[in-house]
């Protein structure tokens, strides 16, 4: 709170001549409403324990055109610094994409994210392709701590490279970065919901004819293809059924070939399970090889927001165990 103002209140403007001297009872009660009002509207920015409440700031993906570009009446004000003091900014790493639909898809699971934790500065940084570029996303954290959580699904490149080079780059932000977000039983929960959503019937666990592909993007860094697998078989673990992880580029085997791998072993009641965190070139080639309904992309799944802010956490605690430390979260 403030200490009380010792300005004099501004004078009212002298009575007209005629009036005995007096003020009308109606300019009074109309002064005394306007006092009231600006104190309550003082008054409701302060919570109970006397610090500032936050200021309103609009969710992005209903300030979004269709087209994927802000409303110019949406255009967001300079960065500004985190809303608590004391925790960190969850700044999340996209790769980015050229379709449209992938940035309303993330902007839609960071609104999710700001609900599970409100008052939580929740911001939005690309490796490439959309702005905000992750670059500029850390020039606007000049001077505050930030998390940075990769919306990848695996080790690669990115998390293994790019993400702490572009850290080292921004030496006036206090960096940590978290692990990517696979594997882990979230993402699971997130692929089964889709999966049922795309048609698929519980009781086909145990089912001989029945089987997934587990269509990811793929790479050529072994790391990134053991936790796609490893995704796999706890997807297996929860259907009953087999499922083969299959690749869009760098890897084989591809999606195609994967299903007809399983035709030939009799599973005919085959589904495409996406194992991308929003809809794009890979995701869409992937569902256009399914012989039935594919499943949408992980998206804005209930599951996501809750794995975004458990990799968060994770890595204050890893941070807050090594001594404050910056480094990579243990998955």
């Amino acid at each position: 709170m403030t200490e009380p103002s010792t300005q004099q209140p501004r004078q009212s403007p002298p009575p007209p001549a005629g009036s005995g001297g007096t003020v009308p009872l109606d300019s009074t009660a109309q002064l005394l409403t306007r006092i009231t009002a600006q104190l309550g509207t003082q008054l409701s920015l302060v919570s109970r324990n006397g610090t500032r409440r936050p200021m309103h700031r609009p969710r992005l993906s209903e300030a979004l055109r269709p087209s994927g570009t802000l409303r110019p009446s949406a255009a967001p004000s300079p960065p500004a610094a985190p809303r608590s003091p004391d925790a960190p900014t969850l700044l999340v790493v996209a790769h980015g994409s050229r379709d449209p639909q992938a940035l309303r898809t993330v902007l839609a699971l960071l609104d999710r994210v700001r609900d599970l934790r409100p008052g939580l500065d929740v911001r939005l940084g690309h490796i490439e392709l959309n702005r905000p570029l992750l670059p500029d996303t850390l020039d606007g954290l000049r001077g505050a701590d930030a998390v940075l959580v990769p919306l990848l699904l695996g080790r690669g490149h990115h998390v293994k490279h790019d993400l702490p080079a572009a850290a080292a780059a921004a030496p006036a932000v206090r960096t940590r970065i978290a692990a990517p977000l696979g594997p882990h039983p979230l993402l699971v929960e997130a692929l089964y919901g889709r999966l049922v959503e795309a048609g698929w019937d519980p009781a086909d666990q145990g089912s001989r004819s029945a089987a997934v592909v587990l269509a990811a993007a793929g790479s050529r860094d072994p790391d990134s293809a053991q936790d796609t697998r490893r995704t796999a078989r706890m997807l297996a673990e929860r259907l009953g059924v087999p499922v083969v992880p299959a690749y869009a580029s760098a890897a084989t085997p591809t999606v195609p070939a994967a299903l007809r791998a399983l035709a030939a072993r009799g599973r005919h009641r085959t589904f495409v399970a996406s194992y991308f965190t929003a809809p794009g070139r890979f995701a869409s080639a992937a569902a256009g090889a399914a012989p039935r309904t594919a499943a949408l992309p992980l998206g804005a799944h209930p599951a996501m927001a809750r794995l975004l802010l458990h990799r968060y956490d994770q890595a204050l605690s890893a941070t807050a165990r090594s001594g404050g430390v910056s480094l990579l979260a243990s998955a």
